[in-house]
C-alpha cells in the first residue's frame, strides 16, 4: 500500500505541474472561481510560503535527509495504518518538490485559493501526511 501511495500522490503531482507548465504562463492568473479558486502558475525558489528565497543546496539536502529518513521509517513496516499512510503522503510530497527542485531549480506551483500562498499536489500531501502523522501519535500516546 505504501507503494501505491507514493506512485499516485508522485503520479498525480508530475502530471499537474506539467500541465500547468504547458497552459499557463508564469504569474498570470486564471479564475476557476472568481475570486475564489485561481490557477497561477509561481515559481518558488523558497520554502513555504516562499521563505528563505534561493536557498537550493539547503532546500535539496534537507528534502534527501526528510526522504531517507522517511523511507527507513517505512521500510520497518512498524506503526498502524494511519502512521504509514501519513509517512507515505509525506514521501511523496517531499519527492515532488525534490524532483522539480533538482530538473528546475525552484518548485512549480499552480493552485491559488487566494487566501493562501499558492502550492501544488506535493504540498497538499505533505500538510494532509502531516496532520495524519499528529493524529497517529496523538492516537498512540492516548492508548499507552
Amino acid at each position: 500500500m505504501i507503494f501505491i501511495i507514493v506512485f499516485c500522490v508522485l503520479s498525480l503531482d508530475c502530471l499537474t505541474k506539467f500541465i500547468a507548465q504547458r497552459n499557463l504562463s508564469l504569474n498570470d492568473s486564471i479564475p476557476v472561481v472568481k475570486n475564489i479558486f485561481h490557477l497561477t502558475l509561481v515559481h518558488n525558489r523558497g520554502a513555504a510560503f516562499g521563505i528563505l528565497k534561493n536557498q537550493l543546496p539547503l532546500f535539496i539536502v534537507t528534502s534527501l535527509f526528510a526522504v531517507i529518513l522517511i523511507a527507513f521509517s517505512l521500510k520497518e513496516k512498524k506503526g498502524s495504518l494511519l502512521y504509514c499512510t501519513a509517512l507515505s503522503l509525506i514521501l511523496a510530497g517531499a519527492l515532488g518538490n525534490l524532483i522539480d527542485r533538482l530538473t528546475l531549480g525552484y518548485v512549480v506551483d499552480f493552485l491559488d485559493f487566494r487566501i493562501w500562498p499558492v502550492f501544488n499536489v506535493a504540498d497538499s500531501a505533505i500538510t494532509i501526511g502531516a496532520v495524519l502523522l499528529a493524529l497517529s501519535i496523538l492516537k498512540t500516546k492516548k492508548v499507552s
